[in-house]
């Protein structure tokens, strides 16, 4: 597996299996696929629900933990400092480890100021390898690398051939941090799959329009973390080290840039208020159902 160097060193797989919307009853049966299969970097999130079957996969693979670089996220209910750092150590338990390979604040909401100083302490600790962010926009990610006392390593944000982020791409390069895209392939959504483009690159190399995908995404220096529930699908996605795209097909599939989300637009104050009323309406579901065991 190919690897990056993070800016404190870290090396970080460029290839990783991401457990978003994978559901907890088949999550433990699709992390040890993707072991099997040979993925060595896993990437989870507080909020996806599933962190306590990635952290029992791990540990009934028998892959040693110190080949497995594995990520988490911090939600928007446990921003700051103290309520951060409770919520990434409550993590390393769900996950069964003692040090996480890198964690990040899932949303530029809230207090992450104070979440992020929490991080900053627990790398500084050596709990945690890397630290970064995820859907920080280049004018968040300037604020927060300029003021904060450690750059963040990472930032994982939506990119894919209809969403390709070139200037966020530009200013994580110019602050040294590592572009990690979610949703490598948009979900397929705008006919992705089945672009022309795409496809007759893939024909031309005997691969698929995803593996193409993934390839683009590699050789413009951003780490994937594709999901799949099969195991076919994860074979297939692995499969993108044995060829090397031309400058013409970069080219190529660089025109098929929409610079548009194929989800939602973080500045959206109509998107910052429905992130407002789910952790509203989470907190309120925590109260109730601790009122109701006391």
């Amino acid at each position: 597996m190919e690897s990056v160097m993070l800016s404190n060193g870290v090396k970080m797989p460029v290839l990783g299996y991401g457990v978003y919307q994978v559901a907890a009853e088949e999550c433990e049966r699709s992390v040890l696929d993707a072991l099997k299969v040979g993925y060595r970097s896993l990437d989870t999130a507080q909020s996806y629900f599933n962190e306590a079957q990635v952290g029992s996969a791990m540990r009934k693979s028998g892959v040693p933990r110190e080949e497995i670089f594995l990520t988490t996220k911090v939600w928007v209910e446990h921003y700051g400092y103290e309520a951060a750092k409770a919520s990434v150590l409550e993590s390393m338990e769900k996950l069964q480890t003692d040090y996480l390979d890198l964690v990040l604040l899932h949303q530029p909401f809230g207090d992450y100021y104070g979440a992020y100083r929490a991080l900053e302490d627990l790398y500084i600790q050596g709990r945690v390898r890397a630290i970064g962010v995820s859907n920080f926009y280049p004018d968040r990610l300037v604020d927060l690398a300029s003021f904060a006392h450690i750059r963040p390593m990472v930032n994982q944000v939506e990119i894919h051939p209809y969403h390709q982020q070139a200037e966020a791409k530009t200013w994580m390069e110019k602050y040294s941090v590592q572009a990690e895209a979610w949703a490598p392939f948009g979900e397929g959504r705008g006919g992705l799959f089945t672009d022309p483009v795409l496809l007759e690159i893939g024909r031309r190399y005997g691969k698929s329009a995803a593996q193409v995908v993934l390839r683009w995404h590699l050789q413009r220096g951003a780490v994937v973390i594709p999901k799949s529930t099969h195991v076919e699908r994860m074979r297939e996605n692995f499969d993108v080290f044995d060829f090397t795209l031309s400058d013409a097909d970069m080219t190529a599939i660089a025109a098929l840039d929409k610079k548009k989300s194929a989800f939602f637009s973080h500045q959206d104050p109509n998107m910052v208020e429905w992130f407002v009323r789910m952790v509203e309406e989470r907190s309120s579901k925590r109260s109730a159902a601790a009122e109701s065991q006391s």
